[in-house]
């Protein structure tokens, strides 16, 4: 592909600007830089080693804890980092000189010659819907690359090892900057509450960020989303879309799409259909099934053949901190949902309890509405353990419903606190409803540090 079609002869370089140097950031400066960009990266913060070798490598200019203005408001266009956010002055000066800003996904769109896209969003189970459909993929014999948010960036991905297919899992914030970005499958898994700090407060906003994935979809394009959930239904109609809609659903028999009945998949694709008992099913839990209908749906867009399908979904193990069963002692069993950093995950994973739960609650919150947990709490939860330095919500929303609530400060003392009061038969479920970054880098290290502390007990 031409590296830089829109520059003449004589014009020089086009100026890129990336905004952060994480994952994405550095994936697109490694691809702006290999189709003849002139890039700078700055980071207002340190850069890892890891990032800071990459692009010390490919020799490109770098700053990290400053921002130079005078240099980056000489950008051609600017690539933002999805954690920067648009209240950043620095931002605000971008905008105001009227530079256009874009993510990294978008830049990396531009790059991906004939290859297809399945883009997956939602509040909740993009990881696991996103790791599926991937399974699914490889198991049907593509050559597919995992990227987005999790595995590498889409651009370093590009630049680094081209595929036919990329499985990208997408957030709202990376949705935020898009023009053209287009994937041929697009899976919207629900809408909750979430990163309300972000969205000024106000759900619509977040909403539109989500629908944003099919905007630039076309009539032979693919938009896979969940009949189930109220708030994509109650939007859905706002949205011009273009593509050919397939939902999931688990009240009714659908013409087209996926649909449980008598605790059966059924998977209507044009003229085909398929069957599956769902306890056949390798994930359990209800919000697995219809992780699992999205992504038997969107791997069926691209070909894969309904027997693969059946065999990924018989086979597939679930993530790492994602209702992760991590010990049994003293017949406490101790479970690693570290990845529920909203409410409506741990609403799913309290769903999902059988035995009485001590539950592991709490970190930053993001504009939290603990009262849809309250139900949950009240038939599920014997004792909450605040794990965080807010822990003041958690305090006013179940201090009347939950007999027993402590806060503690370190994975070390919330697993204590909880082993202690679990009795044998009981569930100690580690399912925060919050980010991480009070405590811990991120919800990896806080998943890794709670795995750590129950086997040290």
């Amino acid at each position: 592909m031409n590296t830089s079609a829109a520059i003449q002869p004589g014009e020089g370089l086009k100026k890129l600007v990336i905004l952060g140097a994480g994952e994405s950031g550095v994936g697109a400066a490694l691809l702006a830089k290999q189709k003849g960009y002139d890039v700078f990266v700055s980071d207002g913060g340190a850069i890892k080693d890891l990032y800071k070798e990459a692009l010390q490598k490919s020799n490109i200019d770098f700053e990290e804890a400053q921002h130079t203005e005078s240099k980056i408001l000489l950008a051609d266009e600017v690539i933002k980092s999805p954690g920067i956010a648009e209240k950043n002055e620095l931002v605000k000066k971008i905008r105001a000189k009227g530079i256009t800003v874009i993510s990294e996904i978008e830049f990396a769109y531009r790059y991906k010659g004939n290859s297809k896209i399945i883009a997956i969003t939602g509040s909740n189970g993009k990881t696991t819907t996103t790791s599926l459909i991937y399974y699914m993929c490889k198991l049907g014999g593509i050559d597919c690359a995992m990227v987005g948010n999790i595995g590498y960036s889409f651009a370093r991905q590009i630049a680094e090892n081209p595929k036919p297919l990329y499985v990208a899992e997408i957030s709202s914030f990376q949705l935020d900057d898009i023009k053209t970005f287009r994937p041929d499958v697009a899976v919207l898994t629900n809408i909750t509450e979430d990163h309300l700090d972000r969205y000024d407060y106000k759900i619509q906003n977040y909403i539109g960020s989500k629908f944003r994935i099919a905007e630039n979809q076309q009539a032979g394009d693919v938009f896979i989303y969940c009949l189930d959930d109220e708030t994509t239904i109650k939007n859905i109609n706002r949205y011009n879309i273009k593509s050919t809609l397939y939902p999931i659903t688990m009240s009714k028999e659908l013409p087209q799409g996926a649909y449980l009945a008598n605790a059966k998949m059924h998977l209507k694709w044009k003229n085909e259909e398929m069957q599956m008992s769902i306890d056949d099913f390798k994930l359990k839990g209800k919000h697995n099934q219809y992780n699992s209908m999205a992504a038997s749906l969107a791997s069926t867009a691209v070909d894969i053949r309904k027997e693969k399908i059946r065999e990924a979904l018989q086979t597939f193990e679930s993530l790492e901190h994602r209702m992760e069963t991590v010990i049994t002692i003293k017949g406490v069993e101790f479970i690693n949902d570290s990845k529920a950093t909203n409410v409506n995950s741990t609403w799913y994973a309290l769903e999902s309890m059988e035995k009485p739960t001590i539950l592991i609650l709490g970190g930053v919150d993001k504009g939290n509405d603990y009262s849809t947990l309250k139900e949950m709490v009240t038939e599920k939860v014997k004792a909450i353990v605040c794990m965080g330095t807010d822990t003041r919500k958690i305090h006013e929303a179940f201090g009347s419903i939950v007999p027993l609530i402590v806060n503690t400060t370190s994975a070390e003392e919330a697993v204590q606190a909880a082993f202690h009061f679990a009795s044998k038969g009981d569930v100690v479920l580690l399912s925060p409803a919050c980010a991480s970054f009070d405590l811990f880098k991120n919800y990896e290290d806080r998943g890794n540090q709670f795995k750590q502390a129950v086997k040290n007990l």
